[in-house]
């Protein structure tokens, strides 16, 4: 037997026939943007996340990027980020001609280090974003203390966070605004592209909605120039439906992050950090051998994924700017991780498959 690295039947078995009604029912309604569905999702995810607003966008890439360019962050500004993240959380930065200014993650939780962000700071610095990676929660209270000093705004890439707490708070709730993606494989995804924003400001609100909407709220006026980045009625029928079911699956995934931690015993094998408020997007260990032990699990049926095999900076994109950053941490990272099989659907045969696959991995002779 083969485990799958996901399998979207096994995940959506228990909801699927609810999401096909309300696919049905909005196809019926021919209403397909900027309607009800999407006011009702975006009521709702506020609800979850604990804040005043929530606006849907096209992916989690654009949330990002319209919460960037509602801080008016241009090529005169820069922009904290991440060393170890999935690139999207660079490129809306470098997109909008501001300079990436990357922190290298904590040891432990591979998060943007709070102890790092301080000597990252300057006076064109005009943000800081975090990243919850691999659903693990940064250390909010630590960064927001550093962020509170010099007086700049911290946003949230909860793009991999769908209900990950931090100290009782959500993220999305904890900075000037969250970012989200609705990618299928997410904690909470869509049938395809789709994000939102959130936030408890009134007047960043207010920005985004028009910068969503080509600049504008009303028919025709246009405030401001702006983009094209709305969530379709469609994605927002389906996350509404999928929203309901949200919390369960991450018990689901805790469950099974669960019996990793206390049954895979091998010494070769770096287990992730149980933090509190975890929600396992990802089940990340490290290994010295990386390509022996994802050979050795596909030999023992077990499919696997390296989140990420490439950091931004040594990528094409940004190795030009980029390449001779000191940043070795980051590359050893992304040069041991690998990521394992951990979705709601996974049968208690498959969970066993996997602990025995990493348990009697050796090293190469």
């Amino acid at each position: 037997m083969t485990v799958r690295f996901f399998n979207f039947a096994a995940e959506s078995q228990d909801y699927m026939a609810a999401v096909r009604q309300a696919i049905d029912d909005t196809i019926s309604s021919g209403q397909f943007i900027l309607g009800p569905k999407l006011q009702a999702f975006e009521t709702a995810f506020a609800e979850y996340i604990g804040v005043n607003h929530c606006l849907g966008v096209s992916n989690g890439l654009d949330a990002i990027r319209l919460i960037l360019k509602a801080l008016q962050i241009d090529e005169h500004a820069e922009v904290i980020v991440p060393a170890h993240t999935f690139i999207a959380s660079w490129l809306p930065v470098s997109d909008l001609g501001a300079k990436i200014i990357p922190v290298e993650p904590d040891d432990q939780d591979y998060n943007i280090n709070p102890a790092a962000l301080e000597q990252a700071i300057t006076e064109r610095t005009k943000a800081i974003m975090v990243v919850h990676l691999y659903g693990a929660p940064a250390n909010m209270s630590a960064i927001r203390a550093v962020a509170d000093r010099h007086q700049l705004p911290v946003i949230e890439d909860a793009a991999q966070a769908q209900g990950a707490k931090c100290e009782g708070a959500m993220a999305g709730s904890m900075g000037l605004a969250g970012a989200f993606s609705f990618y299928p494989t997410k904690n909470l995804g869509a049938l395809g592209d789709a994000g939102a924003i959130t936030t408890n400001d009134q007047a960043l609100y207010s920005r985004l909605l028009k910068l969503r909407n080509y600049g504008s709220v009303v028919k025709y006026q246009h405030d401001m120039p702006g983009l094209n980045c709305r969530l379709d009625e469609i994605q927002a029928a389906v996350l509404l439906e999928k929203l309901t079911y949200l919390e369960s699956k991450n018990q689901q995934r805790n469950q099974i992050a669960g019996q990793f931690l206390q049954n895979i015993k091998n010494p070769l094998l770096r287990l992730p950090q149980q933090v509190s408020g975890h929600v396992w997007h990802q089940f990340v260990v490290r290994v010295t051998d990386r390509q022996a032990f994802m050979n050795h699990l596909q030999n023992q049926g077990v499919e696997s994924m390296i989140h990420y095999p490439v950091p931004p900076h040594l990528s094409g994109a940004y190795q030009k700017e980029y390449g001779d950053s000191h940043l070795p941490l980051t590359e050893q990272i992304c040069q041991q991780v690998v990521s394992l099989p951990i979705y709601p659907g996974l049968s208690e045969q498959e969970i066993q498959q996997v602990i025995a696959a990493c348990n009697s991995f050796q090293e190469p002779l």
